[in-house]
């Protein structure tokens, strides 16, 4: 198969070893959320729609993402032999170097911009059409799996074309690039209903400062607008609520104690109240959801890139794979460099044998039209035209060889594969005698 759209990203392996000047395991940016262990970092390209992985470089855990990618594209362009071919990556791969060098080298990007490069008040001026009326937006529809099914409205969007210029190991390039504002309907969703989380929660902090009881430290004036502008800033709502400050003035008698003579005090207490601003609110509803990508194949229409862009859960997926109970590639306790790229490499090769095996038997059952059946534990009736490896691999449980020794001679006994388990190999194009072939005389088994 030749390649047509390479997914580019990388990963963090975590590791309880120590750190040392000039080891992998470096302290940085974590994705596994453990910025406080040692980590390597694991680049990769795989080919797309299989995510077999293609290139794997293997670099100390405090290195950056953007410098990454052009050295890996650069691999894979050794590797593949082969130029007009769509690179797919996140938001770091949006460097301007990274995009001249891809679009001199006759090939394509593919990736969102990140906030840097469009800044809110940038997407604000690019959206301002879309509210006026000025701009149109132009639908996207899931591609239907089967034609009793509705279309489903996941997007809209808009496209606009730009020229830019940059410098490529000392030579000045001049391309076109294709931006695709979009406006993803379900993240606008589940983007507003986390920003209803955020405003309830700060609400309910600030109130909770005017709680008055034993244990509850009655605050100054500017002590408490810090711990209110604390919580605003923690909840990401600075311009969604507005906050008043009440005073209070309550004049108490003290009786005398001890030494202490009686007096007449005026404590102030200072009570703070919340209003969410309607109209900041609206602006930033309007806002969410939004995303803009950048692509240099002017051919490509929003739908495409839209749909191209989600799949990116192919690479990750894949990344989950090395960190989940099939590969189990972290926590790596190895502190050999040597030891550990061969361990990567080869459960990098394990990831190939596991992506290639879903694809095939994916593509089969495509071909058949058929879905298979008695792979789910405790619903054997259930069935699905899209297995996984882990799943036809547990189909698989229970193979038993028996050796027995009689007379001298070795003999030895294979549990026989059921219909499920022939069903799997027919789907690979594996003979059915693939296992019934060790039954027999243990000396005529090949090793």
């Amino acid at each position: 198969m030749k390649p047509h759209r390479i997914r580019i990203d990388s990963t963090t392996v975590k590791s309880y070893v120590s750190v040392t000047e000039d080891g992998l395991f470096q302290l940085g940016h974590s994705k596994e959320h453990r910025s406080d262990l040692p980590q390597l970092k694991i680049n990769q390209s795989v080919l797309d729609p299989m995510g077999i992985p293609l290139t794997t470089t293997i670099v100390s855990g405090e290195r950056a993402d953007d410098p990454l990618y052009i050295p890996e594209i650069r691999k894979v362009q050794a590797c593949i032999q082969k130029h007009g071919v769509t690179y797919v990556g996140d938001c770091k791969m949006a460097a301007l170097d990274t995009r001249c060098y891809i679009a001199a080298q006759q090939d394509y990007y593919l990736c969102p911009l990140p906030a840097v490069q469009m800044p809110k008040g940038g997407l604000h001026a690019l959206l301002e059409p879309v509210w006026t009326g000025k701009q149109s937006l132009v639908p996207v529809y899931r591609p239907l799996e089967n034609e009793t099914d509705q279309p489903e409205h996941i997007a809209d969007g808009f496209c606009y074309t730009v020229t830019l210029k940059a410098d490529c190991d000392g030579k000045a390039i001049k391309w076109q690039e294709q931006r695709l504002v979009v406006h993803s309907l379900k993240q606008a969703m589940a983007q507003e209903k986390a920003l209803a989380a955020r405003l309830e929660k700060a609400e309910q902090a600030i109130a909770e400062l005017n709680l008055r009881g034993r244990g509850r430290k009655c605050m100054a004036e500017n002590e408490l607008s810090a711990k209110v502008n604390a919580i605003l800033e923690r909840y990401g709502v600075v311009e969604l609520l507005s906050v008043e400050t009440t005073s209070e003035a309550k004049t108490v008698h003290k009786r005398a104690y001890g030494q202490r003579a009686d007096e007449t005090v005026t404590i102030t207490t200072f009570t703070v109240r919340t209003s969410r601003n309607v109209t900041a609110y609206a602006n930033t509803v309007h806002n969410l959801g939004w995303k803009v990508f950048v692509c240099n194949d002017l051919e490509l229409s929003l739908t495409e890139t839209v749909l191209a862009y989600r799949d990116e859960y192919i690479i990750e997926r894949g990344f989950n794979r090395f960190r989940g109970k099939m590969l189990g590639i972290t926590p790596l306790f190895l502190s050999s460099t040597t030891r550990i790229k061969g361990l990567i490499r080869l459960l990098s090769i394990a990831l190939r044998v596991l992506c290639l095996t879903e694809f095939t038997i994916r593509k089969a059952l495509q071909e058949q039209d058929a879905k298979l059946d008695n792979i789910y534990a405790g619903n054997p009736k259930r069935a699905t035209a899209k297995p996984t490896t882990e799943m036809m691999l547990r189909a698989f449980c229970g193979l038993n060889l028996i050796m027995i020794h009689v007379n001298g001679t070795n003999y030895c006994h294979m549990t026989p594969l059921n219909a499920i388990q022939l069903r799997i190999l027919a789907l690979l194009g594996f003979p059915f005698n693939l296992y019934q072939g060790g039954a027999g005389k243990s000396d005529e088994l090949a090793v």
